[in-house]
C-alpha cells in the first residue's frame, strides 16, 4: 500500500457528472460525481469505479392522462477511452466477461465504468439499465461493481489505499478482497481484519426498509460467495444478507450524511454485531456545477447580487416558456420543489389547504415551480406527479410541472427561483443536496428541520423553517399549517415589503453555503477523518 496522501478508489452504482452521461438515477449518483469534481479540483489521487450503464435510468414525461411514463434509451458514448482491459466475473454459471472504460474529463480523478455489452457474453445485457430489472440481475450487477471493480483496478495496475463504498451497492468488492487474502492460506478472521484497514463505507438510507437484504439461497445461485463459505457470508451480513451490515463489519469506518442522519444510522445499527461506531461527514455539492458565477462574483465582491439574481429568474422563465407555454411574472416571489417524487417528500403538501393557497395564487402573492421523477416501480410517487399537473391545469400561469427531470432542470431551478420548499417527513431524509444548490445561489431556503437544514439554518438570517422538528402521526396537518404561518406571515412580507433584508438574506445564505455545504468541504473531511 502507498504513503503519504493515500489513493481512494470511489465505488458507487452511478455517478452524475454531467446531464449527457447517463449513468445516473438522482442524488446518489449527483454526490458521487461532485466527490470526483472536488477531487480534480484538489488534486486528490482518487478514481471512481462505476459501471457503464447502456440505457438510462428512465426518463420521464407526462401522458395525455396526466399520468408520467417512463421512457429509455440506449447510449453509447464517443468520449470514452478504451482501456483495452477486460475481466472476467464468476455469475451463475457464467464466466462473465467486462471491458473496462475510462472517463478521462477530471484527470487526477478518472472514472472507470464497467461494461458487460461484449459479443461472447450469455449475459451481456447486465449492464443494461441502471436499478432495472429483478432481483438477480441487481446482485449481478453489484458483483460487476464489486468483484470486477476490484479486479479492473488491479488489472489496470492502480495501486489502491482506501476502497470506499458510496452506499452498500459495491459490499462484493470487499468479500473480493478477502477471498484473495485467503488464497494466500491467511485465515478469514486475519483476512477480514486486514481488508477492514482498507474500507470505508458511507450509509444512506434512514429507513429499513430501504436497505437491501438478500436470501443466501439467491446468493448461492447467483455465485456471490465468491469462494467464501455460507458460514464466512453469514458473518459479514447475517441471514438474510444485510448489504449494509456488510458494509458495516467490513469497514474501518462508517460515516452518514448528515448530524441528524447520524443520530438515526446510530441508532437503526446499533445491535450489529462486529460493526462500529458511524462518524457524520454532511455531504455537499460542487461549487463549479451548481454556483453561478455570476452570483458568486457578485457575493464576494459586494456587488449587485438581486440584480444577478433577477437576470437568473429571467432565464428560467424563459425556458420554462419554452418548456411548457407559460409565462410567469418575475415580479412575483417564485417558489421551487424538484426531487425525487417518492412519498415521505410530499411534493404537494404545499396545496393541503386550496382555501389558503388558492388565494395566494390567484391573487399573484406566489407562483410555484416543481418537477420531478417517480421510481419506476413506485405507483404512489408516480400518483403524486398527476396530482401535481392537474394542480397546475388548475392554476394556470401560477402553479407549473417540468416534466423530464434532469440535472439541467435542477440547475436552473436552483439558480432562479426565489425560494427552495422543502418538506420531508422528518427524519427521512438523510441528507438533501438540491437545498444546498438553491442556498449557495442566493435562493432561500424554506424547509422542515430534516436532513442537513437543521445544521445550517438560522431562521430569518439566511432562510426560515417550519414545525420545529416535529415528529408525530400527525405530522402533514402540523406541518402544513407551519408552513403556511411562516410562508404568509414572514416570507411574502418580507419579499414584497423588506428588499434590503431579502437580498441581507440572500448573502447569508450563500455565505453559510458555499464552504461548509461545498463538496470540497466534504473531501477535506474524508480525508481526515476516513482515509487517514
Amino acid at each position: 500500500m502507498g504513503t503519504g496522501t493515500p489513493r481512494v478508489a470511489y465505488f458507487c452504482m452511478e455517478f452524475g457528472l454531467h446531464e449527457k452521461l447517463h449513468i445516473y438515477a438522482g442524488g446518489l449518483g449527483i454526490l458521487a460525481g461532485d466527490i470526483l469534481k472536488a477531487a480534480h479540483d484538489t488534486g486528490q489521487p482518487m478514481v471512481g469505479v462505476g459501471i457503464l450503464w447502456r440505457q438510462d435510468y428512465t426518463e420521464q414525461f407526462i401522458d395525455e392522462y396526466d399520468r408520467p411514463y417512463d421512457s429509455y434509451h440506449e447510449y453509447r458514448y464517443d468520449f470514452l477511452e478504451d482501456t483495452g482491459v477486460i475481466v472476467t466475473v464468476p455469475i451463475r454459471d457464467e464466466q462473465v466477461r467486462v471491458k473496462v472504460w475510462k472517463c478521462t474529463a477530471f484527470g487526477n480523478a478518472p472514472l472507470y465504468l464497467l461494461d458487460t455489452y461484449l459479443p461472447d457474453n450469455l449475459a451481456w445485457n447486465l449492464t443494461g439499465q441502471l436499478y432495472g430489472w429483478f432481483e438477480e440481475e441487481r446482485i449481478a450487477q453489484e458483483m460487476i461493481l464489486g468483484i470486477g471493480g476490484v479486479r479492473a483496478l488491479q488489472a489496470l495496475g492502480i495501486d489502491v489505499d482506501i476502497y470506499h463504498f458510496n452506499d452498500s451497492h459495491a459490499v462484493f468488492a470487499g468479500v473480493e478482497l478477502i477471498r484473495q487474502q485467503m488464497t494466500k492460506d491467511v485465515p478469514f478472521t486475519d483476512a477480514l481484519l486486514s481488508v477492514k484497514q482498507h474500507i470505508v463505507f458511507t450509509t444512506h438510507t434512514p429507513v429499513p426498509a430501504g436497505n437491501e437484504a438478500h436470501s443466501h439461497r439467491i446468493l448461492e445461485y447467483m455465485n456471490s460467495y465468491d469462494g467464501l463459505s455460507c458460514d464466512q457470508i453469514v458473518q459479514l451480513g447475517g441471514d438474510p444478507f444485510s448489504m449494509t451490515a456488510a458494509g458495516l463489519r467490513l469497514s474501518k469506518r462508517t460515516n452518514a450524511v448528515s448530524q441528524l442522519h447520524g443520530h438515526t444510522a446510530r441508532e437503526m445499527w446499533k445491535l450489529i454485531p462486529g460493526g462500529i461506531d458511524i462518524l457524520t461527514i454532511t455531504n455537499g455539492v460542487h461549487n463549479g456545477t451548481w454556483q453561478d458565477d455570476s452570483i458568486r462574483k457578485a457575493h464576494s465582491s459586494e456587488g449587485d447580487v438581486w440584480a444577478a439574481h433577477s437576470a437568473l429568474k429571467r432565464a428560467m422563465i424563459d425556458d420554462i416558456e419554452r418548456r411548457n407555454g407559460v409565462r410567469l411574472d418575475e415580479n412575483v416571489l417564485t417558489i421551487g420543489f424538484a426531487r425525487r417524487a417518492t412519498p415521505y417528500k410530499r411534493s404537494d403538501l404545499i396545496f393541503s389547504n386550496r382555501e389558503i393557497i388558492g388565494d395566494l395564487l390567484r391573487n399573484h402573492r406566489i407562483q410555484i415551480v416543481l418537477s420531478g421523477k417517480a421510481h419506476p416501480n413506485d405507483m404512489g410517487g408516480k400518483a403524486t406527479i398527476t396530482n401535481l399537473v392537474r394542480i397546475a391545469r388548475e392554476y394556470p400561469g401560477s402553479v407549473v410541472f417540468l416534466q423530464g427531470y434532469d440535472m439541467a432542470i435542477g440547475k436552473m431551478l436552483t439558480r432562479g427561483c426565489d425560494v427552495w420548499l422543502n418538506n420531508p417527513v422528518r427524519p427521512m431524509e438523510a441528507s438533501g443536496t438540491s437545498g444546498m444548490k438553491a442556498a449557495m445561489n442566493g435562493v432561500l431556503n424554506l424547509s422542515t428541520l430534516d436532513g442537513w437544514w437543521p445544521e445550517a439554518c438560522d431562521h430569518g438570517v439566511n432562510g426560515w423553517q417550519f414545525s420545529g422538528g416535529y415528529q408525530g402521526g400527525d405530522c402533514d396537518s402540523v406541518d402544513v399549517a407551519s408552513l403556511y404561518q411562516v410562508l404568509t406571515g414572514e416570507v411574502i412580507p418580507t419579499y414584497e415589503n423588506r428588499r434590503e433584508a431579502w437580498v441581507g438574506m440572500m448573502h447569508a445564505s450563500i455565505e453559510m453555503a458555499q464552504w461548509r455545504f461545498s463538496a470540497a468541504r466534504m473531501l477535506q473531511d474524508y480525508y481526515q477523518r476516513m482515509y487517514a
